[in-house]
């Protein structure tokens, strides 16, 4: 008997499940069919593609490629052939992620949302090419054809009329982000996703730029798969004025005030103290952890005392070497020149092009 198999194991539940059947001895079958050599998966390391195959061949069960030229037959050539097609699907699979992060960031420097929910107070709108509403999304939608966009707008009015005031309850009372989600749970009002307000969804709202109007991406990377990162502010990709704000700029350049001075109180040491308390309790770092636990300083606050939030990390003991990795790839992936006459007069752009260390100039473009 035969069983097919087409899909990479990450998030599979099926393959898995495959791969499981024949480690254990439950499989019922004695051949498994994969269309090409990279059904597999487009894996950036291609050894992981041959040792599925080799748990496969380990239990006496067959692999034939279908749409392949060559015979799986263990020889020589098969053996090259396989080495050179995973090889090309680990490449093909970096060029694609390159190509759709250049398109997300266009898209987003054009106004136009890339996933992610609306959040308190907005909502998704579908557009279609000439910008025309066609109706809101509800959760959990997607536009289904491709010249259609998604933009944010203002959501209902007591939502919109509850944003700004989560903003003048920091401002005019001083409410920390415990005491106001307590206030809001008190009065009965709900998340976006329907569920009780914490000091990090709090959070979320006093310090995210949509809420003025302003499209921000890339503020963490998960190419490729693998690990989440939290990309530092000067990899951002912003588009200002991208929607209709739903809170007055000063309130929130005052709230973003507000909130930088409380962790400018701290010292260095009382910042890391946190941060060694969170380690301990959590295991693991990230931006993201950082802004949704309760009575932490924001991840904001940690890059604008350190430098970076890897930094902080290096001062308290946790390193993360794929967190380096992934830092290092963005930045090899984000080669990209933005040209803004509205922002910068300048007569020519000159790019400079540095070494791997990023110390020694290695050439220069003069764009037409």
């Amino acid at each position: 008997m035969t069983a097919r198999a087409g899909f990479p194991s990450g998030g599979r539940a099926a393959l898995q499940q495959l791969i499981a059947d024949v480690e254990t001895g439950a499989a019922y079958f004695n051949v498994i069919l994969v269309y090409d050599v990279s059904r597999w998966g487009r894996f950036q390391d291609a050894d992981e593609s041959a040792y599925y195959e080799y748990i496969c061949k380990r239990a006496r069960i067959n692999v034939a490629y279908c749409a392949e030229q060559f015979e799986n037959d263990g020889s020589s050539v098969s053996t090259i052939v396989k080495g050179v097609k995973r090889a090309m699907a680990d490449e093909y699979s970096r060029e694609l992620s390159v190509k759709v992060f250049a398109g997300r960031c266009q898209l987003i420097e054009l106004g136009f949302c890339q996933g992610g929910a609306a959040g308190f107070g907005l909502r998704r709108v579908l557009v279609n090419e000439r910008g025309e509403i066609k109706r809101e999304l509800k959760r959990g939608e997607h536009k289904s054809l491709q010249t259609d966009r998604v933009i944010l707008m203002p959501g209902p009015d007591e939502e919109v009329a509850g944003v700004n005031k989560m903003y003048r309850w920091l401002i005019e009372e001083d409410l920390s982000f415990r005491e106001i989600a307590v206030r809001l749970n008190e009065e009965g009002v709900t998340t976006d996703l329907d569920r009780p307000w914490n000091s990090g969804t709090v959070r979320t709202v006093l310090t995210n730029e949509k809420y003025i109007g302003n499209n921000v991406y890339n503020r963490s990377s998960f190419k490729l798969k693998k690990l989440h990162v939290e990309n530092p502010p000067d990899m951002w990709v912003r588009k200002e004025g991208a929607f209709e704000g739903i809170v007055p700029l000063e309130f929130f350049l005052t709230a973003q005030e507000i909130i930088t001075a409380r962790s400018a109180r701290l010292s260095d040491e009382e910042l890391l103290d946190h941060l060694k308390r969170l380690y301990a309790d959590a295991g693991q770092l990230s931006g993201v952890l950082i802004d949704q636990t309760p009575d932490m300083p924001s991840s904001s606050a940690y890059r604008n005392r350190f430098g970076s939030l890897a930094r902080a990390h290096e001062m308290i003991g946790y390193r993360s070497d794929r967190d380096q990795e992934r830092i290092a790839l963005n930045k090899r992936l984000r080669w990209r020149i933005r040209f803004d006459p509205m922002r910068y007069q300048a007569d020519v752009t000159l790019a400079v092009r540095l070494d791997p260390d990023s110390r020694e100039e290695l050439d220069y473009y003069l764009p037409p």
